[in-house]
């Protein structure tokens, strides 16, 4: 696995080099677009101190959960990513660890469709360096978490050539479908069960239902490019992604 990713990598660092050199050469400078995400890997918002990002011209639209529950941290922060503007208009993702939950979201807000989903069996929003590179049999049960951030999606293959949805490239940490090879991990099951406690069984990955992957969150990536909030669960959320309190945003979390 860790060959393939370095190739492939490496390829895709040259290909956006060239293009960035003949866009320099060839194109007239043009005011502020809604050009797609061009990033080839995550685009982490700093962790700490307040946010240079204020409200858009567009902010009075905020995330439309409808009758959907979810908790305040997934509330406040869908909310602000809209008020912000702080999505670039593209789709966003919202992955609650805590609820062992991901929420989809269309570029105007619209929730697109939520689900249970299983992640890191490690508590912890780190990401340990170089876990990119390490064979999967060599990654130890502390090494194993789901790392927070404000994050760009790109999707792509993994080693295997299956199509998945990175979140953090070179950490290897992706979203795809859930897969049950191990009998013995009960990950159907566990995506059925009623609470969020039995969800953390992963390496890292965030698995999601195959029919909520194929016909929600990787058409919304693939169409708008998006944007992924993977919420901390050893500090406050607001802190990790440097937001504000939105105006009038008062409506109750539903449970």
């Amino acid at each position: 696995m860790p060959p393939f990713r370095t190739v492939l990598r490496t390829l895709q660092q040259s290909l956006l080099l060239g293009g960035a050199v003949l866009v320099l050469a060839g194109s007239p400078a043009q005011g502020q677009s809604s050009a797609p995400l061009a990033h080839s890997g995550p685009a982490s918002r700093p962790l700490t101190g307040q946010s240079s990002v204020q409200p858009s011209a567009h902010g009075s639209r905020l995330a439309q959960f409808g009758s959907e529950s979810a908790s305040d941290d997934a509330r406040r922060i869908a909310h602000w990513a809209f008020h912000s503007g702080d999505h670039r208009r593209h789709a966003v993702v919202v992955v609650d660890k805590k609820d062992a939950k991901v929420y989809v979201f269309s570029p105007d807000g619209k929730l697109q469709g939520a689900t249970p989903a299983l992640m890191g069996s490690a508590i912890g929003d780190h990401t340990v360096p170089g876990i990119g590179d390490k064979p999967i049999a060599q990654v130890l049960p502390a090494e194993r978490t789901t790392p927070a951030g404000r994050f760009v999606a790109e999707p792509g293959t993994n080693a295997s050539g299956e199509d998945v949805v990175w979140v953090d490239y070179d950490a290897a940490v992706s979203m795809h479908r859930v897969r049950a090879n191990v009998k013995s991990e009960r990950r159907l099951e566990r995506l059925a069960s009623s609470t969020p406690k039995d969800n953390r069984i992963s390496y890292g990955c965030i698995n999601l239902p195959v029919v909520f992957y194929e016909k929600v969150l990787s058409p919304a990536v693939r169409s708008t490019g998006a944007v992924v909030y993977v919420l901390p669960e050893t500090r406050p959320a607001a802190s990790l992604f440097g937001t504000y309190d939105v105006p009038g945003n008062a409506e109750p979390a539903r449970r």
